[in-house]
């Protein structure tokens, strides 16, 4: 899910989508994710340098990833969507300040500040795993600071969120986006799992994750990565402001506010995820960073804030 707080916000998308070409190929590619751009091409009856022309600018908006990958003819780029949805709030007040005042951190998978965890589990950097599996011991090892995939069985992960909030500034809301699915011994597509989300010991609300997918391999998945191991997830935003907890700006999860919170410039922001064993749904959690699964970006935090 794509989302922004204000139409101007959301600018280079509708520069990027104000030709009927390019909401064609976008129109292509989420019905056939495995498209190339030699498809579209023969498709749509452009030469190669004008689609690769309307591909560059829907990548550039952050619409589209390029997967390289072997074909009849040899090497092929696939070129499938980012987003399942696109989602402009026309109706935040508060929207024109907070487009112009925000903090934005990227924080690798493997910087959690604690971790709870049991097996199924483990962590992996883009060249290799990360000690044995199914061995909660090395979520305490220094190489996990490298990692940028983790997943278990149950348990929790906290991470310590940076507050950039400087004196007379007022956090009006947080975002928290990831690439995130289940945990399932080689995976499972339908394998439902709650995942609960807290902020400093403040239950923000569970989310069910629908599988552990493994269908096809991750657009970003390292060659080396085995085949039955997780592949990719659901790129997701977790939202919260004046009107509550949600999950990609349409699914209310509870009604903490921001307000709530009571975040200011001196407050830590302690952020976890969690599945935990008596659940009803206890699938596991899987998280991606910038090298694996279908979405180049580690969790990435976003403060929205205005001057007081």
């Amino acid at each position: 899910m794509l989302y922004f707080n204000s139409i101007g916000e959301a600018e280079e998308v509708f520069k990027a989508l104000s030709t009927p070409m390019r909401i064609r190929i976008m129109e292509l590619i989420s019905e056939n994710d495995n498209m190339s751009m030699n498809d579209l091409a023969e498709t749509l009856g452009l030469t190669n340098s004008a689609i690769s022309m309307h591909v560059s600018k829907l990548e550039a908006a952050g619409l589209i990833a390029i997967q390289t990958a072997s074909g009849k003819r040899g090497i092929m780029k696939v070129v499938r969507p980012i987003h399942e949805r696109l989602i402009v709030d026309m109706t935040n007040p508060e929207g024109g300040i907070a487009a112009n005042s925000c903090y934005t951190d990227s924080i690798a998978v493997g910087h959690y500040t604690s971790a709870d965890v049991h097996p199924t589990c483990g962590l992996s950097t883009a060249s290799n795993l990360i000690g044995d599996l199914d061995n909660p011991k090395v979520f305490s090892y220094p190489e996990r600071f490298t990692a940028d995939i983790l997943w278990i069985g149950y348990g929790s992960v906290t991470y310590n969120l940076p507050n950039r909030l400087r004196p007379g500034q007022q956090l009006t809301e947080l975002r928290i986006s990831f690439e995130i699915g289940s945990e399932c011994p080689e995976f499972n597509d339908d394998y439902p799992s709650d995942i609960y989300f807290e902020l400093n010991g403040k239950q923000l609300g569970k989310w069910i994750s629908p599988g552990d997918f493994g269908n096809r391999r991750g657009m970003l998945s390292p060659i080396w990565w085995p085949e039955k191991l997780n592949q990719y997830g659901l790129l997701k935003t977790l939202i919260i402001n004046s009107a509550g907890t949600f999950m990609d700006g349409t699914y209310k999860l509870s009604n903490v506010t921001i307000n709530d919170l009571s975040i200011d410039y001196n407050s830590d922001i302690n952020f976890t995820f969690s599945v935990p064993e008596d659940t009803a749904n206890c699938g596991g959690l899987t998280l991606y960073g910038e090298t694996f699964g279908d979405y180049s970006q580690n969790i990435i935090t976003k403060m929205y804030y205005k001057e007081t």
